[in-house]
């Protein structure tokens, strides 16, 4: 290799140093109220992976350097040691692609009132993850804003780009939904995934689905369909179990789209047809929780989407999947994972306490004590207020004002225990 070839690279490994040495912690560049600030846990699991990325890449780039004055590299040729600067570089890209990850998170703790907002949904989220019985470990949530109708989540413990595990589910709330019981639809949705990864579910109930298929249940191609969408079929069946109907409500928000997305039937796609998955939803919480209003808001769905006009063959289809929406939402009920030790999904998530009569009867009764609502668990608040918001007991306008001041409320509760 050439003197100035070695000279060149030098050059270029030096400055990825001094780059790096510029990638600060978040807690030294990030400023943010108390109140807003990510939980601990998270905060402290972010820092140290990025803290390990940039230790590791630090040694990889001075790695390089000692290997380019070294005789073994000065006998290289200037391709060998472009490839292996090639490779260091694509390298300190992918940390630099971490630390944006995680950027989005952080930087919007500093927005007025929405920094709070987020640190009150951090803990809502927490308490939708968390299940008594010692299951397993709950990793930390951070929750942060983006455009779209939808949310979505990067699962804790799962590959990050350039290598690691991430130590943070971070989930994605979409800023439209900004604030009102829906938003716990896709939020506890996003924990649902999280959740079921935990208990393993989708590998649980993947076999039982693919052995229906054999008939006698139902015809076999709809077995199949469930199975190709069984994931988002019990992150969904999370989020009716944590709040109810406020679930279906968001879930409707969501969906409603031009008729010729809400029917359309995609097998690579991992979500079940919107038409049908909201009938799913409201069958599911009609097993979870027997009342009219499942049937009411299944009826209701059908008529902003009737059927009419559809092709025969996707008609058919549609039917037969509707068709078969109690024994899967009956299925889901009664399964009992191995990671459950012999109790049942409805079991673990305590459905007893999300009952359409018991969230009416502490929504008068917070009604009378308002404390009471603020002393309680978040997930439980949520059901409470989207039970009462389907009852007519709550107008949007009032829903979002006490949102918005128990999000506060719970992120300042936090930050002050926290001290």
């Amino acid at each position: 290799m050439s003197p100035y070839a070695a000279w060149m690279l030098e050059q270029e490994g030096r400055s990825l140093l001094t780059r790096l040495a510029r990638l600060q912690p978040f807690a030294l560049i990030e400023p943010m109220v108390p109140a807003a600030a990510l939980l601990p846990a998270a905060q402290q699991g972010i820092e140290r992976q990025l803290a390990t990325g940039r230790r590791e890449l630090r040694a990889m780039v001075r790695g390089f350097l000692r290997w380019l004055r070294s005789a073994a590299g000065r006998r290289s040729t200037a391709a060998d040691a472009q490839r292996r600067f090639t490779f260091l570089r694509m390298k300190f890209n992918a940390a630099l692609i971490q630390f944006d990850l995680f950027n989005d998170v952080v930087t919007q703790r500093s927005e007025h009132r929405n920094g709070v907002w987020l640190a009150g949904l951090d803990i809502a989220s927490t308490d939708a993850l968390a299940i008594p019985g010692g299951y397993y470990a709950s990793p930390p949530v951070a929750c942060y804003l983006d455009r779209g109708p939808g949310a979505a989540i990067r699962r804790a413990r799962t590959r990050l780009p350039g290598g690691g595990l991430n130590p943070v589910a971070i989930i994605r709330v979409p800023r439209e939904r900004m604030v009102g019981a829906s938003i716990a639809s896709s939020l506890f949705h996003e924990v649902g995934h999280q959740g079921a990864a935990l208990l393993d579910l989708v590998n649980s109930l993947r076999p039982v689905l693919h052995a229906l298929q054999g008939g006698g249940t139902g015809p076999a191609r709809v077995w199949k369909l469930w199975e190709r969408w069984i994931s988002e079929i019990v992150a969904d069946f999370w989020s009716v179990a944590r709040v109810g109907v406020a679930a279906t409500h968001g879930l409707i928000g969501v969906v409603s789209l031009p008729r010729i997305f809400v029917f359309r039937i995609n097998i690579d796609d991992p979500h079940p047809v919107p038409w049908i998955r909201v009938l799913l939803s409201c069958a599911m919480g009609d097993k979870l929780f027997p009342h009219p209003q499942w049937r009411r808001m299944a009826r209701l769905w059908e008529s902003f989407y009737p059927l009419d006009g559809q092709p025969p063959g996707e008609r058919e289809l549609l039917l037969e999947l509707r068709a078969s929406l109690p024994a899967l939402a009956g299925l889901l009920a009664n399964h009992r994972p191995a990671a459950l030790r012999g109790a049942s999904l409805p079991q673990a998530l305590a459905v007893a306490r999300r009952t359409p009569a018991y969230l009416g009867l502490l929504f008068r009764l917070w009604q009378r004590k308002p404390e009471r609502m603020y002393a309680a668990a978040p997930v439980l608040v949520f059901a409470v207020i989207g039970q009462a918001r389907a009852d007519g007991n709550v107008s949007p306008e009032v829903e979002s004002v006490l949102l918005g001041r128990l999000l506060a409320h719970w992120a300042l509760r936090n930050s002050l225990t926290e001290l």
